[in-house]
């Protein structure tokens, strides 16, 4: 698969953290879809600690990155799925992930040295625990499968887009 049309949809979180272990989640049921269901040649499903240099180096060249994190809310609604598509304009820094340094400063650093893909969806995941334990809350595990419904979604869609020569999806 060529730089220009890479695909790479990346887990975010620490499955021994409960709900941070969302993002994981996703990318192992993706993966055991893709066993019957494959994905499009060339999409690299991988997971990721948060750190953001690792974060730069999967999603540099990609023409779609999706990302799936954890997120805190005020008040929390565990299992609430926020959808955002970056095109060009970060987060700012009050983005929030379940991490040390946020999501949004990872992309922000990743737009100053010129290495975001060409398209970014974020998946924030409203967990209930970051707590140490393995296992996802109730409300979260039931979201995965929905979640990783609308991966394939982002992803047959940018797929789509690129055999048709059309613009951004």
């Amino acid at each position: 698969m060529s730089v220009a049309s890479r695909i790479v949809v990346i887990g975010v979180g620490n499955e021994f953290r409960h709900d941070d272990g969302v993002g994981w989640a996703v990318i192992a049921c993706l993966r055991e879809r893709a066993r019957h269901r494959p994905l499009p040649p060339g999409t690299a499903l991988e997971t990721c600690d948060g750190d953001p240099g690792r974060l730069l180096a999967l999603w540099e060249s990609a023409a779609l990155a999706v990302v799936v994190d954890a997120a805190q809310s005020d008040p929390p609604r565990p299992g609430r799925v926020h959808r955002l598509a970056l095109d060009g304009t970060p987060p700012g820094p009050t983005a929030t992930s379940s991490h040390g340094l946020g999501l949004g400063e990872a992309v922000e650093l990743s737009r100053v040295l010129g290495r975001l893909p060409g398209r970014l969806v974020v998946y924030a995941v409203e967990g209930a625990s970051h707590a140490l334990g393995r296992g996802l809350s109730a409300p979260v595990a039931a979201c995965v499968e929905t979640v990783a419904d609308a991966v394939e979604a982002d992803v047959a869609g940018q797929v789509t887009w690129h055999a048709t020569g059309g613009g951004r999806p």
